[in-house]
């Protein structure tokens, strides 16, 4: 078969054929030679880029608003029976169910986007944003909150379509600075989003010169629901009036006789079922996982800032816990921006991507530390320290991120399967960040209840699955997986 096709395609090498044919490699040995990494990178397309990543903002904005405050709007629902160790059960819930529902739709948005095109289905995501957030800022039940996450995890397929977009418009030389700028904008997006919710909420206590009325003080989180939803249909101006569709004849054609194989943007979407090759299940995978600890960690950090030091936490105010975790995007972003590229040329991707993975480990057990510190000498200038420590790990695990991007971009079989590649991947992440907010707080409340190890259990549990994702961090190859040119391949 082997001969047949060299006959047939004397350009094509034996790694094109066995990707061709489905075989999965077995091994770590590197594809080819990563020699896109010491070429010049092409230009950059600026204005369309530049696009791309303000809509990259919109989702850690309106996800990370509510961060501050979402523990003090479960106590006052009175949903937990007046209990503050329950509250980690119901907000981890509420954070939960965006990705749960996301997962369930977010493979057919993406797959749907390599057929009609990428622009219209992240238009329909920025519209499902902002709903969402208007009806979240108008809740007053327990439930009604349920529905505006479910209604916003349902109707926005964004977060993969994004970096399927990304791919159309980066190649393998210009990559690392492409990618590279989708976690600097999701941090800048994790400092305003954060710094809105916290200093907007119950604007009536805040700002009671600005802000009269019953409203104002039936709905005390509207405002910052309200801002963040206005700021989101700015965004889809925007994109509705200058992006362009980076999927050429988006509409489906029909099939030929002969089968197809689409090695670039120019063919038919790829079935699924020629997807699942080594590249993508161990690039998938090892997303998957960093994707869990990461959410993981951002559920528990504001439950953890929030709570009482006499259980177990620092007991700080919603507009302090916004700016802290916005200090924490700042850095993030700042360190992306200055040092990412310029790192991944020098260091290659999977060692960034190793020291990213290793850095959940004393982020996780930094915050029993603080927590005994806290209930033995107080909230002093050593607990600062420490936070800022925190922060300054979780910055170098935000550059796993880019780098695992531009492996699962790599890995897919044609450009014109980056769609259902992102909308795969971005499917076990949706499921990998909708049971982590609720694993890890209810952990927390179940430590705290049960006295499980003096009530930091839920520390060793993660600090052991951060242990463990090092494993499988360690698989993946020193070198970028093949790609192809544009061309369609007939067998």
């Amino acid at each position: 078969m082997y001969r047949e096709f060299v006959r047939k395609f004397p350009g094509y090498s034996f790694n094109s054929y066995m990707r061709l044919r489905g075989f999965r490699r077995t091994s770590n040995r590197p594809l080819v030679s990563d020699s896109n990494r010491h070429r010049k990178p092409n230009p950059l397309p600026w204005f369309q880029l530049s696009i791309v990543l303000l809509l990259q903002t919109c989702e850690p904005i309106t996800s990370q608003s509510i961060s501050p405050y979402i523990n003090q709007l479960i106590s006052e629902l009175d949903v937990t029976g007046g209990d503050e160790r329950k509250v980690g059960y119901y907000a981890g819930l509420i954070e939960s169910l965006f990705f749960a529902v996301q997962a369930l739709t977010i493979l057919q948005w993406s797959r749907l986007s390599d057929h009609v095109g990428r622009k219209p289905i992240l238009l329909l995501g920025l519209l499902g944003s902002s709903a969402s957030m208007l009806c979240f800022g108008l809740s007053r039940t327990f439930w009604s909150l349920v529905l505006s996450r479910c209604l916003c995890g349902l109707l926005n397929g964004n977060i993969g379509v994004m970096k399927s977009i990304m791919g159309d418009l980066t190649d393998p030389t210009n990559r690392a600075e492409g990618f590279a700028l989708l976690p600097m904008m999701w941090a800048f997006g994790a400092t305003v989003g954060p710094l809105v919710g916290g200093t907007l909420s119950k604007p009536q206590q805040r700002f009671p010169r600005y802000f009269e009325g019953g409203f104002w003080k039936n709905y005390p989180y509207f405002l910052p629901s309200f801002v963040t939803s206005c700021f989101v249909l700015f965004v889809f101006t925007i994109a509705f009036l200058f992006l362009n569709e980076t999927i050429p004849n988006s509409w489906p054609c029909h099939n030929s006789p002969e089968e197809e194989l689409s090695l670039h943007s120019t063919g038919n979407p790829t079935p699924l079922r020629r997807l699942l090759t080594y590249p993508v299940i161990l690039s998938i995978s090892n997303y998957m996982v960093l994707a869990f600890l990461g959410i993981s960690f951002y559920a528990l950090l504001p439950l953890f800032l929030a709570m009482p030091v006499e259980l177990g936490g620092l007991g700080f105010s919603p507009p302090l816990i916004g700016s802290i975790i916005g200090s924490y995007g700042a850095i993030t972003g700042l360190f992306q921006a200055l040092c990412f590229a310029k790192i991944v040329r020098c260091l290659g991707e999977r060692f960034i991507f190793l020291i990213g993975m290793c850095s959940f480990l004393p982020a996780y057990m930094a915050l029993p530390i603080m927590s005994v510190y806290a209930q033995r000498v107080g909230v002093t200038i050593m607990v600062w320290v420490i936070i800022g420590i925190v922060l300054v790990l979780m910055a170098l695990t935000e550059m796993s991120y880019a780098c695992v991007f531009m492996y699962i971009t790599a890995s897919a079989p044609s450009k014109r399967s980056l769609g259902a590649i992102n909308g795969l991947s971005q499917t076990t992440v949706s499921f990998a960040r909708a049971v982590g907010p609720v694993l890890s707080t209810s952990l927390f409340s179940l430590s705290l209840e049960q006295n499980i190890l003096g009530g930091y259990a839920v520390y060793v549990i993660l600090f052991i699955f951060s242990g463990l994702a090092l494993l499988l961090a360690a698989q993946l190859p020193g070198e970028m997986w093949e790609e192809h040119d544009d061309e369609i391949i007939r067998l």
